[in-house]
């Protein structure tokens, strides 16, 4: 038996054509009209109103915004767009800010073992040691306690490993510690109590007004944070001796910090991008930063005709001597700062006895070939 083929005509065609296309007209009418959501928008001030460290937030912004698509978006407000520095964690407590990138040492004055978190002894380690122990060695579960023991709402990410901050700028070049007896000098967080404890009359400003002090003679010498920091602040203009190499802010990060109950409002993946920006970003600071105080430190030296020392190794045991009174006073008040130290000794002996047992002396082989 021979099957007939089935003849299609024309019109039949056509017909068919016209009942699927209104069947999918109907279907296009019948569904949803779905509008794309728009991005979770997150408020953070910097403590920064311009210069690298501006820049370094920014650049931890754009990692975020970049992986998180249309999912998150922060804005980043420069220093004072809302509230004053100061002021800064108690906004992004309340929800009138929904982060801040700032250091520890500017809510110092709510807890001294705030500064342990940036600002605090070395124990002959550097800031990515001091990174490595708050992710790995307990520092950010103690950092936790802290914040509910003060009842902030607040969770914080450290990244940016900071090269240790110059002694600063001075009148004179410092070849003794009896020259930092009574010498009027602007720092932050616990190295001010450590430099008073050397004699010095210790004044805390934030970075706008370091330069106008020291012109008008309210103060005798400062220190900031960098070579980069410090030219654009305008220091050469006003000192010509500048003091590389010190232990009162010798390991230093940056803290960003969101309000805990709009970070638990995000999804898991926001959450995440959160963190590991933060982590990358850890990187790219010190690559970018390192070449950029070196370019300004030479900057400073032949167009600027700035006198660049090593501070004295006397001063820096003089620190050390500073910094064992300071922190024994503090322990012997404040059973938690005491906790923090003993588990930041603890990491410090274990990873530096590697480090310093490995690490060939570098400075060996720049002098081979540098002289």
């Amino acid at each position: 038996m021979v099957e007939k083929k089935s003849k299609v005509t024309r019109r039949k065609f056509l017909k068919k054509g016209t009942v699927a296309a209104g069947a999918a007209a109907a279907a296009t009418l019948a569904a949803p009209n779905i509008a794309t959501a728009a991005p979770t928008v997150l408020k953070v001030q910097a403590a920064w109103g311009g210069g690298i460290f501006l820049e370094n937030a920014k650049s931890y912004v754009d990692r975020v915004n970049k992986m998180s698509g249309n999912g998150l978006r922060i804005d980043l407000l420069s220093v004072n767009s809302v509230v004053k520095t100061s002021q800064m964690q108690d906004a992004v407590h309340r929800g009138v800010l929904d982060g801040a990138h700032y250091v520890p040492a500017y809510w110092y004055s709510k807890s001294k073992a705030a500064s342990l978190f940036g600002t605090g002894p070395c124990f002959g380690w550097s800031a990515q040691e001091m990174l490595g122990w708050i992710h790995y060695g307990g520092g950010m579960e103690l950092f936790n306690e802290l914040m509910g023991s003060l009842g902030l709402n607040l969770v914080s990410f450290f990244n940016s490993p900071m090269p240790a901050q110059p002694l600063g700028w001075f009148k004179e070049e410092i070849k003794d510690v009896s020259q930092l007896k009574g010498l009027k000098y602007r720092t932050v967080g616990l190295a001010a109590d450590v430099l008073l404890e050397m004699g010095m009359s210790v004044v805390q400003l934030p970075g706008g007004e370091i330069q106008p002090a020291m012109k008008s003679g309210l103060i005798d010498a400062a220190e900031f944070n960098n070579p980069t920091s410090d030219s654009d602040f305008g220091m050469q203009d006003v000192s010509k001796h500048y003091h590389l190499a010190s232990f009162h802010q010798s390991q230093e990060a940056f803290e960003i910090t969101f309000n805990k109950k709009k970070f638990d409002s995000l999804s898991k993946e926001l959450q995440a991008i959160l963190e590991y920006a933060s982590e990358a970003e850890n990187s790219n600071f010190y690559w970018n930063n390192t070449l950029r105080y070196a370019d300004d430190l030479i900057k400073l030296k032949e167009k600027h005709g700035v006198n660049v020392y090593r501070t004295p190794d006397s001063v820096m045991s003089e620190q050390l001597k500073a910094w064992d009174i300071v922190v024994n006073r503090i322990s012997a008040e404040d059973p938690f700062f005491a906790k923090v130290v003993a588990s930041q000794k603890t990491y410090a002996k274990k990873v530096m006895n590697y480090l310093l047992l490995n690490q060939p002396d570098y400075s060996l082989a720049y002098k081979h070939y540098f002289g």
